[in-house]
């Protein structure tokens, strides 16, 4: 019955590891647009270069952070979370 629930926990924290890293796709959408967006302002207003691409970059930085927070959340759920959650469960077991 232990090794049961320890299955389920580890293969919880894999499953939500996984879904914390789908936010890694918009980011890498949005970011594409936001780049083809400024190639097409850039092609129109060759003289709007420098501010264009300096919005781009900063607009790209933010976006950028959500896929690192899925990230950070995918590691803790990998390498921290699955230990925690034995030693409570072997806690609530006595």
């Amino acid at each position: 019955m232990l090794e049961l629930a320890i299955g389920i926990i580890l293969g919880c924290c894999a499953l939500g590891a996984g879904a914390a890293m789908i936010a890694g796709i918009g980011p890498g959408i949005g970011e594409g647009n936001a780049v083809a967006k400024a190639c097409e302002a850039i092609g129109r207003q060759p003289e709007c270069k420098g501010d264009v691409t300096t919005t781009m970059l900063m607009g790209c930085a933010i976006a950028e952070t959500t896929g690192l927070y899925a990230l950070v959340i995918a590691i803790l759920l990998i390498f921290f979370a699955p230990g925690r959650f034995v030693d409570i469960l072997m806690t609530a077991i006595g």
